[in-house]
């Protein structure tokens, strides 16, 4: 059987392929499945190809800067929100990293402007590799900052 990493209730974590690190992330065993906020998001066609355009985060967040992404691999799904009512969203598959660690997940665009944590992560991701203690957070990122003080 493999052994499962504890993680907190939050941490932060890197998306390379995004250019985003140290981003907050809120583990939510609530939910199913994974979200990034984003505040603009359509589909256009280009040269005959359906491509995915969206930005990440809002004005108001440091890491802001508003790139547009594009991407002819994604998915609609629809996803029931945390007021239990099913909205149609884009998803997005890139890789996280966490405790030392690259990950493939799967992230919902999600407009979560409201939110104090830009990155929500479900169910879907943790399971089999994680085990939350709601008691801890920041583990990885704790993890992060004692190797490179180490270097």
């Amino acid at each position: 059987m493999k052994k499962k990493t504890i993680i907190g209730r939050k941490d932060k974590g890197d998306f390379p392929e995004l250019g985003l690190e140290d981003l907050a992330i809120k583990i939510d065993t609530g939910a199913y499945t994974s979200a990034i906020h984003c505040h603009k998001a359509e589909v256009k066609e280009v040269d005959g190809k359906e491509v995915l355009t969206f930005t990440l985060l809002d004005p108001s967040h440091e890491q802001y800067d508003n790139k547009e992404y594009s991407t002819e691999h994604f998915t609609e799904k629809q996803v029931k929100n945390s007021f239990g009512s099913s909205e149609k969203r884009y998803a997005i598959k890139t890789k996280i990293f966490l405790f030392d660690k690259l990950y493939p997940i799967e992230l919902s665009l999600s407009e979560r402007g409201e939110m104090r944590f830009p990155i929500l992560i479900g169910r879907k991701f943790l399971m089999g590799k994680f085990i939350v203690d709601s008691s801890k957070y920041n583990l990885s990122s704790k993890l992060k900052t004692i190797k490179n003080n180490l270097q």
